[in-house]
């Protein structure tokens, strides 16, 4: 299911517009995206959690070449599905 379908059932399933599910749905996902960014988690309940993780820097090694790379600390969104998705899926 693509972004366009996605609000088609929203649209649907709520009895409204395109346009105010499309409007939803952005919302919906800026808002979350402005949580993770200010170290919050976002709890859906039912769905599950988005959190922002720190990956540490570590050494690699390029596998062309066999040359020790550092990669540096990244972030990262983890998300964690909630108990009740898992058990229907």
């Amino acid at each position: 299911m693509n972004k366009n379908q996605l609000v088609s059932a929203i649209a649907t399933k709520a009895n409204c517009s395109k346009e105010v599910a499309q409007d939803c749905c952005d919302a919906l996902v800026e808002t979350i995206m402005e949580a993770l960014k200010e170290g919050d988690k976002v709890a859906l309940a039912g769905f599950g959690t988005f959190e922002m993780k720190v990956r540490a820097a570590r050494t690699g090694i390029n596998p062309a070449t066999k040359e020790k790379i550092d990669i540096p600390e990244s972030k990262t969104i983890n998300f964690k599905v909630a108990k009740n998705i898992k058990e229907i899926i």
